[in-house]
């Protein structure tokens, strides 16, 4: 499968402050590309320079097979950007913006755009300063839509809004972009969960992990141990097991290399006295939560 975008050693400093560093990056094409992160580790400053708006400090990215520092206008008619902080028009009303913008892009579709319209319930004669934020971030993303791009990039594009506004965005959003490449940051996992193909999850300047959902879903377990009384923690404690902890006659831990016989295997090794194991899978909002947790414990 091919790369819509690609990103190899890319750093980026502000002043002393180094927020990406040796970034590696690859979404695939006709991939939803969900790269999650807690607030502050770069997502942001990812797609910037992604996007040719922030220059990289180091290494080389590109986009459609474009160096991304060389992105312009005729890149942009086929790529669709909605960031979080997204200045509007606010003099503007909807009519006269997505007419305003029709111009720049030779494959407008004004069916589509109609249609997106009526999708979105977009009030046609009200100004952009008028508008609610769920209703501006509509009509940013039917503006991103209308010309049917190769490539959308969504930065934030949930924060702050209710259910029924990120529900209509995400299903306006599948509904109107199949086989196109989505790369969406974000941190409201629940619906990244819903709809994502990949994750990659970003902490400490660099990708920590690129997989596909079902992948990363398949291997991450919360394991527990029953013992007849209280165990002790052993000393060797393999890495891939992370946050454990004893209650009373049960050891619990995340197994984020999880193999059905392997673990037991493990667990037998190690524990030789448990008397029952239990795997439970874990939605994407546990396997986060275990992953920041553990890189902040390991930067203490």
């Amino acid at each position: 499968m091919t790369s819509v975008i690609r990103a190899q050693g890319l750093s980026k400093r502000f002043g002393r402050t180094e927020v990406l560093n040796g970034l590696d990056l690859d979404v695939p094409a006709g991939s939803i590309y969900g790269l999650l992160g807690p607030n502050g580790v770069g997502k942001t400053t990812t797609i910037k320079v992604l996007m040719n708006i922030l220059p990289p400090s180091g290494g080389r990215s590109e986009v459609m097979g474009t160096d991304s520092r060389r992105l312009g206008p005729g890149d942009f008619t086929q790529i669709g950007y909605v960031s979080e902080n997204q200045e509007m028009p606010e003099w503007m009303t909807v009519r006269y913006f997505l007419d305003y913008l029709s111009g720049f892009y030779p494959a407008w579709d004004r069916a589509l755009a109609d249609d997106l319209v009526r999708a979105f319930q977009l009030p046609l004669g009200r100004k952009m300063k008028s508008l609610s934020r769920g209703m501006k971030m509509k009509a940013a993303l039917a503006s991103s839509l209308a010309y049917w791009p190769k490539l959308i990039v969504l930065d934030e594009p949930f924060t702050g809004l209710d259910a029924l506004v990120r529900d209509e965005l995400i299903e306006g959003l599948l509904a109107r972009a199949e086989g196109t490449t989505i790369l969406i940051s974000s941190h409201d996992l629940a619906e990244i969960e819903s709809f994502a193909s990949h994750i990659g999850y970003l902490d400490g300047g660099r990708l920590q992990f690129s997989e596909e959902l079902e992948a990363l879903s398949a291997r991450f377990r919360e394991i527990s141990l029953t013992f007849e009384a209280p165990p002790a923690l052993p000393r060797d404690w393999p890495a891939t097991w992370l946050q454990p902890e004893i209650a009373g006659p049960v050891v619990r831990f995340i197994d984020t290399r999880f193999d059905e016989q392997r673990t037991a295997e493990e667990a037998r090794r190690l524990f030789p006295e448990f008397r029952d194991m239990a795997a439970n899978a874990m939605p994407l909002r546990s396997i986060f939560v275990s992953l920041a947790k553990a890189n902040r414990d390991g930067a203490r």
